[in-house]
């Protein structure tokens, strides 16, 4: 009579052969532990020995990777992190702008500005250049009298020589001595020219200090007011407005006509030969 685990393991071994390519390992690892477990009753032992759990095990079908039948379909979650970002993840703290990093970045500048200064008419007829300075440290709210800066800018009968002169006493007193001189030598300014003291005006009162002007001959304000100094006069610039095309001037030559304002181009021709402190 045949062995009873023998004529068992025979029957397994013809169900196989009938199975499909993918059952095939599935069954084979079957049989293999039933055959274990058939040789350990054979040897008159109590209990089989526990095989190491096999890895888990698939079958090659046509070329993909076909999961064995009754083992799960849905994977563990991956440890490793996608490229995406979880829709609640937390905002990231916004950039830091340069203008906010930058100290020395100056904001930008307001369509218009008109300096608080306190207006002197000239105490004589040749300290149009004292009163002038005089009335455009008083924008950035320095106090000094006209005979205190006569001397420093070589002030005589004959006036003031140039806006070099203003230049040189405006940086004196103003601290970090931001005033520079621009000359326009021609009969005329050019358009350069006038863009350039559109420009420095702007920049100047939105820092907070006036601008000092050598004009000579005649110019006409916004109003229709004529001014005439053939031989040269002094005068500062205390404001401006639509972007510095019209500039407000502090005139010292006649208290009842204190201020009036002027378009850039006519204060920009009005200087031609001569120049300005900014």
């Amino acid at each position: 009579m045949e062995d009873p685990v023998k004529h068992h393991l025979k029957r397994q071994f013809r169900r196989l052969a009938s199975e499909r390519p993918y059952q095939v390992a599935a069954a084979s690892a079957a049989a293999f532990a039933l055959a274990i477990g058939a040789g350990a009753l054979a040897a008159g032992t109590d209990e089989a020995p526990t095989p190491a759990p096999p890895a888990a095990p698939v079958a090659e079908v046509s070329g993909y990777t076909a999961t064995l039948r009754g083992e799960a379909t849905t994977s563990a979650p991956s440890s490793t992190p996608t490229s995406a970002a979880p829709s609640s993840a937390a905002p990231s703290s916004a950039p830091v702008t340069q203008a906010a990093s930058d100290p020395d970045l100056k904001p930008e500048a307001p369509t218009s500005k008109v300096l608080p200064y306190d207006y002197q008419a000239q105490i004589n007829f040749y300290y149009c250049g004292p009163a002038a300075v005089r009335n455009a440290l008083s924008a950035a709210g320095i106090e000094r009298t006209q005979d205190e800066l006569a001397g420093p800018l070589g002030t005589d009968q004959f006036g003031t020589d140039s806006a070099e002169d203003t230049t040189r006493v405006l940086n004196a007193v103003v601290e970090g001595s931001p005033y520079q001189t621009r000359m326009i030598r021609a009969g005329a300014a050019t358009p350069a020219q006038m863009d350039q003291l559109q420009a420095d005006v702007v920049g100047a009162i939105t820092d907070g200090r006036s601008v000092v002007v050598n004009v000579a001959g005649s110019a006409t304000d916004t109003g229709g007011g004529w001014h005439s100094f053939p031989g040269g006069h002094y005068v500062a610039v205390v404001g401006y407005d639509d972007d510095g095309r019209l500039v407000q001037v502090a005139d010292s030559a006649n208290p009842a006509v204190a201020s009036y304002w002027m378009t850039t181009i006519a204060l920009a021709n009005w200087a031609a030969t001569r120049g300005y402190s900014a």
